[in-house]
């Protein structure tokens, strides 16, 4: 890491509630969150945009909305985020395969034509230039209503901003996703 988290207890007295519940969930405190909590007010907004976009009553599928933050942490080479958002998808499905090849899964036959089309969607506003092809927009209208098409930008975007802001401090992995081995 290229700053190092303060002591737990110089953070706010919030900040140190939502630690201890990460600790008692996870077994250990997020190690994003220590740099967040530096700005307190960013940190509750961070909180409570990660809160909506993990609601159950998205209209976007669970398993698609882990697939799309896997693939923006592998772009912004975020291991903290694939290793987090790896754990997601597996918890929501039996993934490991569609994990292994999601680098590559434009030439893969495991993804639905659906998350090929939001995989796409995925590095192209991921890039550094963004201009949505209007073909692209139409394979996911085939998919998704406007307002799940918005969620998904909206989502796609913020795990953008916070795999760069991970990458960017090099906040390592902390081990969470232990993919099983292929027979």
């Amino acid at each position: 890491m290229h700053i190092e988290p303060k002591p737990i207890e110089s953070y706010p007295w919030y900040a140190r509630m939502l630690f201890k519940k990460q600790k008692k969930k996870l077994g250990m405190v997020l190690l994003p969150g220590l740099f967040w909590a530096r700005m307190p007010l960013l940190h509750i907004l961070f909180t409570f945009f990660w809160k909506y976009f993990d609601r159950k009553s998205s209209e976007l599928d669970p398993v698609l909305r882990s697939l799309v933050q896997v693939r923006v942490a592998q772009i912004n080479w975020c291991k903290f985020c694939i290793d987090f958002n790896s754990v997601l998808l597996m918890e929501r499905c039996d993934a490991s395969d569609k994990i292994d090849q999601l680098s590559d899964w434009s030439k893969s036959e495991l993804f639905s034509d659906l998350e090929r089309a939001a995989l796409e969607y995925t590095e192209t506003l991921s890039s550094t230039e963004v201009e949505v092809d209007p073909a692209l927009m139409a394979r996911l209208k085939k998919h998704l209503g406007d307002d799940q098409i918005v969620e998904l930008t909206a989502l796609i975007s913020f795990q953008n901003m916070s795999a760069k802001f991970n990458a960017a401090l090099a906040i390592p992995s902390q081990g969470m996703c232990k993919i099983p081995p292929k027979n």
